[in-house]
């Protein structure tokens, strides 16, 4: 596959090579190559110069095997093997534990410990909806401050939207100022008996309804929480707004990673189009997995016929082949009675059926009495000793039809990837027709999977060439 003519190619070295680039955020639909791409870049910049930190949010733990460390954390660990004069690190988000240090720096130690015993804090940092891209932007404001890496590559989390990355941040501040929080942190503000009444009072059918489907002791757990919390709700919301800005400052660039395939790249238009409308730096469209032939000059239709002619040319060619052969085998001058007892033993050629270019004699080596004495009629028996009759020649047909039967198969299979290649190549291009100004990357398809660095490296030289239309 080529690129299309409107799109412009994206050139991945000058990208990984300016000093200026800083964060690279790899973001897309799950399943389409995501933590992949963000390892081999990760690879390719460290091996050009670049002190790199991946993170990534991917709890399969690829990123880990493939990097050869046995396991990923909350802290960077550094990747062995790199070939070149920069650095990798590798970490893997630990949702829990990024929100515990959160706690743990900006409160005191009584008030970090009653909020960590917390049994609804507990729920929440585990798996309230949002929680986990909410912390990957607090985990890339904390990697960028520390400035200890000139470049961050960001796997994005694998959730049905890729919009939520972005969306966290405004989601838990909205959380936090909601009327939900408010009511509850009203009673400890007012205090005493006043409060309480107060809580019972604005609050008693939720309540209720609460008590019978999560226990009484939920609301206290969560009025607990909020009090606790209070300090730390404008640090929250402080901390989300400076990592949106710093997503939309010039030294970040974001890639949206897509398969060939129609719902994977409606979702890459509508995060370009979101990314537009954020006002947030967007790198290009790297197309992953994309499927190539080496024979693409041979096209579907083609490969189909050439089988359809394999496999049924000898029914249709059986009568020119049997004319033939009952010329060469039955003497001038012979009854027509003689030539329907002579037409089963001279079947047409196989390669003559095919209408293949290779010759084939065949025939005449199986008919030499006739040859011997053109001048009389020699019968033909089924008893008769002729080199087709030996066994050694009755096994060469078989053989024959093997290779044919497989070479149609190849055809099949031929023409069933072209056709893939064509509805590939369909989706891209409606793609670029609707965003000429993004630039694109195509990333062939390896045959197996990346368990190593030299597959993360071979995917980075792909991905590097995959912007130079061909």
């Amino acid at each position: 596959m080529t690129l299309h003519s409107a799109a412009a190619p994206l050139e991945i070295d000058p990208l990984l090579d300016d000093p200026a680039t800083r964060i690279v955020v790899c973001c897309g639909s799950g399943g389409v190559g995501k933590t992949t791409t963000a390892a081999a870049l990760g690879v390719r910049a460290a091996e050009r110069g670049r002190k790199v930190v991946v993170l990534t949010i991917d709890p399969a733990r690829r990123l880990a095997q493939s990097m050869g460390i046995d396991s990923l954390d909350n802290t960077p660990r550094q990747v062995k093997g790199v070939e070149g004069p920069g650095e990798l690190h590798a970490m893997m988000l630990d949702m829990k534990r990024t929100f515990d240090e959160i706690v743990e720096a900006h409160a005191d130690p009584d008030r970090a410990r009653a909020i960590l015993e917390n049994p609804f804090y507990q729920s929440l940092s585990a798996g309230f909806a949002g929680t986990q891209e909410y912390m990957a932007m607090e985990k890339l404001g904390q990697l960028r401050a520390r400035d200890n890496w000139d470049l961050i590559i960001v796997d994005t989390p694998p959730s049905r939207s890729a919009l939520d990355f972005l969306d966290a941040p405004k989601r838990l501040g909205s959380f936090l100022d909601g009327k939900f929080i408010r009511l509850l942190m009203a009673p400890a503000k007012m205090g005493g008996r006043a409060g309480m009444k107060f809580l019972n009072v604005g609050m008693s059918m939720m309540t209720g309804t609460l008590g019978k489907l999560l226990g009484g002791q939920f609301l206290s757990d969560v009025q607990t929480f909020v009090t606790a919390m209070d300090t730390m709700f404008g640090g929250f919301r402080t901390r989300a707004d400076a990592t949106y800005r710093l997503l939309q400052a010039p030294g970040t660039a974001f890639l949206v990673v897509a398969a060939p395939e129609r719902d994977a790249l409606r979702e890459a238009a509508y995060f370009v189009e979101r990314l537009a409308a954020e006002e947030m730096p967007l790198a290009g469209l790297v197309l992953n997995r994309v499927h190539g032939s080496g024979a693409a000059r041979l096209s579907a239709e083609r490969a189909r016929a050439a089988a359809e002619n394999l496999e049924d040319g000898r029914i249709v060619d059986q009568g020119a082949g049997n004319a033939q052969s009952r010329g060469s085998a039955v003497a001038v001058g012979s009854s027509p009675e003689a030539s329907e007892t002579h037409e089963p033993l001279a079947p047409a050629s196989p390669h003559e059926s095919a209408k293949t270019d290779v010759s084939d004699t065949s025939d005449v080596s199986t008919m030499p009495a006739a040859s011997a004495a053109p001048e009389s009629v020699v019968p033909v028996t089924a008893s008769s000793t002729t080199p087709a009759a030996t066994p050694a020649a009755a096994s060469a047909t078989p053989s024959v039809t093997t290779v044919e039967q497989l070479t149609a198969g190849l055809l099949r299979l031929h023409a069933e990837r072209m056709q893939v290649l064509a509805r590939e190549e369909r989706t891209r291009d409606r793609f670029t027709a609707l965003h000429p100004e993004v630039a694109v990357a195509e990333v062939p398809a390896l045959p197996g999977d990346v368990h190593d660095l030299a597959g993360l490296r071979a995917i980075a030289d792909r991905l590097a060439a995959g912007g130079t239309s061909s």
